[in-house]
């Protein structure tokens, strides 16, 4: 059985900075999010479990999953700060990072990456970061992902797969350079 929301808030030893705006039970949904045991899964073997007999919980790695969509640094920077792993995903295996690529957040990306997201992370159709960021045509996200060590062969389509498709010559040129590197 879970631990009440006031146990997992005491088993925090340094209160986190967590943005107001987030409630009093953020930083104890952050610690459990973190503690979760990892869940077995044939693409990826580190998903993070959100129990349904936990709604505080799964509103709270809704919020999580809202700040990435939305680029919110500082907000992300504070929770990832506090606890919850950089490489959280949902239930169709996108990360954070993969979801603030998809939405075009450079800033986003680069905190997540700082904070040790893997920009090779594939979500559970086998699409990585690089290859969201390629799809949507965003060049400074995908300038920041190629920065980060993202691998544009990557993932199935592949970034380099996705800009091919569209006649992006500038995403193929990096990606030609990526490789040479």
């Amino acid at each position: 059985m879970l631990e009440s929301l006031a146990d997992r808030e005491k088993s925090i030893i340094a209160k986190p900075n967590i943005p107001p705006a987030a409630g009093p039970a953020a930083a104890g949904c952050a610690a459990n999010i973190q503690q979760a045991p990892a869940m077995s899964s044939s693409k990826q073997e580190d998903h993070v479990p959100v129990p349904a007999e936990d709604p505080e919980l799964l509103d709270f790695a809704s919020k999580i999953f809202n700040l990435a969509r939305a680029g919110d640094e500082q907000a992300l920077a504070a929770y990832v700060d506090a606890g919850v792993p950089a490489d959280l995903t949902n239930d169709k295996g996108d990360s954070l990072l993969m979801l603030a690529a998809y939405h075009g957040h450079a800033d986003a990306v680069r905190l997540l990456l700082q904070r040790g997201a893997d920009p090779g992370r594939a979500n559970d159709r086998g699409r990585t970061p690089p290859a969201g960021a390629a799809l949507k045509r965003e060049p400074e996200v995908v300038r920041a992902l190629l920065d980060g060590g993202a691998d544009p062969d990557a993932g199935t389509p592949s970034a380099a797969d996705t800009a091919a498709m569209f006649g992006n010559e500038e995403f193929l040129a990096w990606f030609a350079a990526a490789r040479r590197t």
